[in-house]
């Protein structure tokens, strides 16, 4: 049969220095998934509505510009202006890229947001079962912590030798330590 092990505690404030730097990391980690939490709803938000609205905008924007280019062109041509025509031709030409880039930004926008959830969530799950170990796991740790602490404590305050005055020889009379 093993023999009994017994507990060799030699500082108590080591386990409470210990303690006190878990409960700084707990607040500090909770304060952490808590704002990369914020931080995927704004994107999502950002995603959805900010950026969404954004180039819708500047899709109705650059088709009417497209349109304008147009219909000067065609009034170039009506009036049969070569140089003119020239000019109005460059700028249908760029209105058209302009519409052409802002439909490939709507095209990455609409993937983006189809993909977002799928790329996010296995991550997501993730941080949540951090924040369960830390808001549940971590908060019963601290509490064993501090039982723990304060039963070595009293454990360490029965056993230590006393330093009460000793006790006189038999002789009756008790000599007083040297100092230093």
């Amino acid at each position: 049969m093993p023999e009994p092990q017994q507990a060799n505690v030699r500082s108590v404030e080591a386990l409470e220095t210990f303690r006190s730097h878990l409960i700084v990391y707990l607040s500090q980690a909770r304060a952490a998934l808590e704002e990369v939490s914020a931080d995927l709803s704004r994107t999502r938000q950002w995603l959805d509505d900010d950026q969404r609205r954004y180039w819708d905008n500047q899709m109705r924007r650059r088709l009417k510009e497209l349109e304008q280019a147009q219909q000067a062109l065609f009034s170039a041509r009506l009036s049969i202006l070569d140089q003119q025509s020239s000019a109005e031709q460059l700028a249908v030409h760029r209105a058209k890229r302009a519409v052409e880039e802002g439909e490939d930004k709507l095209r990455v926008l609409k993937r983006w947001g189809r993909e977002y959830d799928g790329r996010v969530q296995p991550l997501v799950k993730q941080m949540e079962k951090l924040h369960s170990v830390l808001t549940n796991d971590m908060v019963k740790a601290v509490a064993y912590l501090t039982q723990a602490i304060n039963t070595l404590a009293g454990y360490a305050e029965i056993h230590a030798p006393s330093e009460a005055a000793p006790t006189p020889p038999a002789g009756g009379v008790a000599t007083p330590k040297p100092k230093g």
